[in-house]
């Protein structure tokens, strides 16, 4: 063995080391399964990797887009399963990992818009959960001189990771001339839902889905990696959502980028035809791509 397969075969024994499910095949027990060592404790680095800092003069070009992630596209399948069952507290789909975190207040940042500009509350959010309504048997009930409606008349609607659609990310591409390369910075994620109020009516179900509520990336990364996403090739090494998204490992499409139109949208210029969108979409991708190749040409 040369000093390089060396090199490869050790890289590989940390990775497993420090990714796989812990104590899974020692664990005599099934709550064992999980539990680290004190020696794997103390070897982990379980931190999310941190950003550089990037100075305003050194970005030579920076432009921010939009893009939705598509949950029914099989690779953005770790998002969305498992939406049924219980498989355990380290097999969550992304939409709970976000809606736990934000009840036990370890994700405060959320807002109502990608811009960031006002803040949601937990009760906002809530109401955008959950609805509870009455069955005409039920006012019949109260009209009847009830002073309580029968919990059979009583209909709970609530939204929950099967409801999901999609998500929307806002990210920024910058070229920093100090690395000499294009790079990209996540900076908000946002749910999309079919409205609580009406997505069990008729006229609902061809509405579309609304955006719940937008997540500052950055301050909800701690929580992000220490949530785990299926991995299809080795489920002994799962990533973390937040590998997921700063990696990039989803497909997406651009909706929108800023521009001198007050950030107008590419289906209200590239009306009624979908094709047309996504050649848009194709064509703000290659823009940014073309910058980086330029700056190597003589």
């Amino acid at each position: 063995m040369n000093w390089r397969n060396f090199l490869l075969v050790a890289v590989f024994s940390v990775s497993t080391f420090s990714f796989a499910q812990s104590n899974l095949l020692n664990a005599k027990t099934p709550a064992e399964i999980g539990k680290k060592t004190e020696a794997e404790l103390n070897a982990d680095n379980d931190k999310p990797l941190p950003y550089g800092y990037v100075g305003d003069r050194d970005i030579l070009m920076g432009k921010t887009v939009w893009e939705i992630i598509d949950v029914n596209q099989r690779v953005n399948f770790p998002m969305y399963y498992p939406i049924e069952g219980d498989l355990g507290p380290d097999r969550k789909p992304l939409y709970d990992v976000l809606t736990q975190a934000m009840r036990d207040k370890k994700i405060t940042e959320v807002y109502d818009s990608g811009y960031f500009t006002a803040k949601k509350t937990l009760d906002d959010i809530e109401k955008s959960l959950v609805f509870t309504d009455t069955t005409d048997q039920g006012i019949e009930e109260l009209n009847a001189g009830a002073t309580k409606v029968s919990e059979e008349y009583i209909v709970k609607t609530e939204i929950k990771a099967i409801d999901v659609q999609g998500y929307k990310i806002k990210g920024f591409w910058y070229f920093d001339k100090r690395q000499g390369e294009l790079k990209y910075r996540l900076m908000g994620i946002c749910p999309l839902v079919p409205d609580v109020y009406t997505m069990n009516s008729e006229a609902g179900k061809n509405e579309p889905p609304i955006e719940l509520f937008w997540v500052y990336f950055p301050a909800a990364r701690e929580v992000l990696h220490g949530a785990n996403a299926f991995n299809e090739k080795n489920s002994a090494m799962p990533f973390s959502f937040d590998h997921i998204l700063n990696a990039r490992r989803f497909g997406a499409v651009i909706y929108l980028e800023e521009n001198v139109y007050g950030d107008r949208l590419i289906k209200d210029y590239m009306k009624e035809n979908s094709q047309m969108q996504l050649l848009e979409s194709e064509r703000v991708k290659e823009k940014i791509r073309n910058f980086e190749l330029d700056m190597w040409n003589y």
